[in-house]
Formats: C-alpha cells, structure tokens, sequence
C-alpha cells in the first residue's frame, strides 16, 4: 500500500528526512507560538477550552468550543459564564457566576483593619479592591463551594476567562483522543509520518 512512498523515501536520503523533521518541527513551534501569543493577548492561560461535562446544559453541551478572554480591569457580574481552576487541578470548570462580593481591605494599621485581615487572612488578598465570585452550573442544584477546595468564595486568581462565544460540538475531537490515547498517538504518528514522506 505504502509501498512506492518508502522505495521514494529511501531514494531521497538523510538529508531529506532531516529537512522533513526540521520543517514539522517549525509547524509545531509556530502553532505553539500562535497558542502562548494569543493567550497573552487576550489575558488568559487558555484561550479556547472543550466543555467536558453535561453541568451547563442546556447553554453548553459536552464537546462545545468556548474561545475566552480575561481583561485584567473587566468586572465579572451575576449571570456571566466563567472557566475557573484551582491550583493542582488538570480540569478547568465553567460554570456561570450567582454573586460577586466587593472586599476592600486598607492600607491602614488601625485595629478594625487588623481585625479584618485576621479574618481575611485565608485568602492571602493584598491591600486594595478584590472581587469574589460564587458559580454554579446551570445544570446542577447546588453552587459549586464544594469545589473551591476550602475556600468560601471564588478569587479572581482562579479565573481563566470569561465566555465570549462558542462552537458547538466541535471539541469532541479532544474528547475523544483523552478518552481514547490510542487514537491521539494513531493521529499524531499519522500526521508525523505524512510529513515525513511528503516530497515538497
């Protein structure tokens, strides 16, 4: 079947392999590059996520793409969907705010604000305005305190971005090859070997 693409690649040498695997090497950098350069631009780790669970149905379903953003001055409101992720955790969560609360803890010394900083002590909040957020699933009964591994509220350090649009269904291609790894290598060596014995 592939048997006249290995006599031609045979026939082309070392020198041609090398510059296959130099190019497929520039291919992989430059969509890496593209990644981490429109993560930076738009505030977030991960510009675009796959929805992995059935908690935000019926606004999301399993597989949808969600492109997000995350301006650093933006204000998060009740009823905007969010991705957050806890520090140690492999899945962000989206899921849409209930509440925000306004903490403001002083630059003062006094005993009030002592007494404050003792209490908000756990969240290890710098001086200034912080905004806290409580979320929930659409799909689900309870809001996700559970979830915000001791913590009474949702930080905005934990936030990835907000939802700006999606695709549908698009993203059950990641779906699958986490649920399948074989089909992620079978893909991967697919595409390594195509560029390898392709002759331009």
């Amino acid at each position: 079947m592939f048997s006249d693409e290995l006599k031609a690649f045979r026939r082309l040498g070392f020198r041609h392999l090398l510059l296959q695997v130099l190019n497929f090497a520039s291919v992989m950098a430059s969509g890496l590059m593209l990644w981490k350069g429109l993560g930076l631009f738009l505030n977030t780790e991960s510009p675009i996520v796959v929805v992995l669970s059935g908690s935000m149905e019926p606004a999301f379903y399993r597989g949808d793409l969600l492109f997000l953003t995350n301006p650093a001055g933006e204000r998060y409101h009740a009823g905007d969907i969010t991705v957050y992720k806890f520090p140690g955790a492999d899945i962000p969560i989206v899921h849409r705010v209930m509440e925000t609360r306004d903490v403001f803890i002083s630059f003062e010394n006094s005993t009030e604000s002592r007494i404050i900083k003792k209490r908000l002590a756990k969240l290890k909040f710098p001086p200034g305005e912080h905004q806290l957020l409580l979320t929930k699933g659409d799909n689900n009964h309870v809001d996700d305190i559970e979830l915000y591994q001791g913590l009474d509220w949702l930080e905005r350090r934990h936030i990835i971005g907000k939802v700006r649009g999606f695709l549908p269904y698009i993203g059950y291609v990641t779906i699958a090859m986490n649920d399948f790894p074989q089909l992620k290598y079978a893909v991967l060596g697919g595409l390594g070997l195509l560029a390898l014995i392709q002759r331009e």
